[in-house]
């Protein structure tokens, strides 16, 4: 019985499945992502009076962008995978700090294409679609 027990036991998971598949998406995407929006900027100080004051601030927050991205994909699959609530939650937090810097590639950067807009656009309803699966993965592990 004991033996019985244990595999009953073992056999319930928490961890989501959508929200396992969402991260490995969301890391093939923002691969996608950084290397076109690296490739825009390229373009634009080429093609526009890109202004030098304002060329190494935008490339400096993507590279911050794609560290924080890359940490906050780690943090949430290993929260999701091992079942505990913390880097999960870090994961989400830090999602708060990805958005910021989506939407100032979105609205605040020098110049704004439209390639730009639906570039992130897809990542603010990913991030949108992440943190809600987050919220209810945290709330089944908690319970």
């Amino acid at each position: 019985t004991f033996l019985l027990r244990e595999i009953l036991n073992n056999s319930y998971q928490l961890s989501s499945v959508p929200l396992q598949i969402l991260f490995h998406v969301n890391g093939i995407y923002y691969t996608f992502y950084f290397l076109a929006t690296l490739a825009m900027i390229v373009y634009k100080s080429e093609v526009f009076s890109y202004p030098d004051d304002f060329l190494a601030p935008d490339l400096a927050l993507l590279f911050i962008m794609a560290i924080l991205e890359a940490l906050r994909l780690y943090w949430g699959s290993k929260g999701n995978l091992t079942e505990e609530e913390a880097p999960l939650g870090l994961s989400l937090a830090m999602t708060l700090g990805s958005v910021i810097l989506s939407v100032y590639f979105l609205v605040w950067q020098t110049y704004v294409l439209k390639a730009d807009v639906i570039l992130n656009a897809v990542l603010l309803f990913t991030y949108g679609l992440e943190s809600v699966l987050k919220v209810i993965a945290i709330a089944a592990f908690v319970s």
